[in-house]
């Protein structure tokens, strides 16, 4: 028995267990935002688009509500299709506006990647020069030396 805690130990402190714990607080955390998002932002433009479907009231009927004197003494037995067409509706919704977020991010990020790299400054250029003469008194010919990275040698 002690083993098997053992084991459980290791396992439940190992790198990816605490990394899969955040990541499942982050993601209960974003899906407040992204609800937020789809029923805040999005829904409301789209709903005068579409006229305010909503289809969780289509349902198939299996088997009437049975009413006596006025109670109801057995609810009806219904195939609730709407609410699963509905659930799939807010699904592509909610997957559309993460597709346009992180295409957004991404182009963003190849902008910024994109850009020239910063001109050195004089100081740089002669170090480089420093550097790469050192390195032909030492034997090395340009192609044994590293290309410039911006670091100092």
């Amino acid at each position: 028995m002690v083993r098997f805690f053992s084991e459980f130990r290791k396992f439940a402190v190992k790198g990816n267990v605490i990394d899969l714990a955040v990541g499942v607080v982050i993601g209960a955390a974003f899906t407040g935002i992204t609800n937020s998002l789809v029923k805040d932002v999005i829904m409301p433009p789209l709903g005068l688009v579409v006229s305010n479907v909503d289809l969780t009231g289509l349902k198939f009927v299996l088997r009437e509500s049975v009413v006596e004197e006025g109670r109801v003494v057995a609810e009806a037995v219904t195939l609730n299709y709407g609410n699963f067409l509905q659930t799939i509706f807010n699904f592509l919704v909610i997957a559309f506006a993460i597709f346009l977020l992180v295409r957004t991010i991404n182009r963003l990020r190849e902008k910024e990647a994109a850009k020239p790299a910063l001109p050195q400054n004089k100081q740089e250029v002669l170090l480089a020069e420093i550097r790469d003469i050192l390195r032909a008194q030492n034997g090395h010919t340009p192609a044994q030396s590293t290309p410039p990275q911006n670091k100092i040698v």
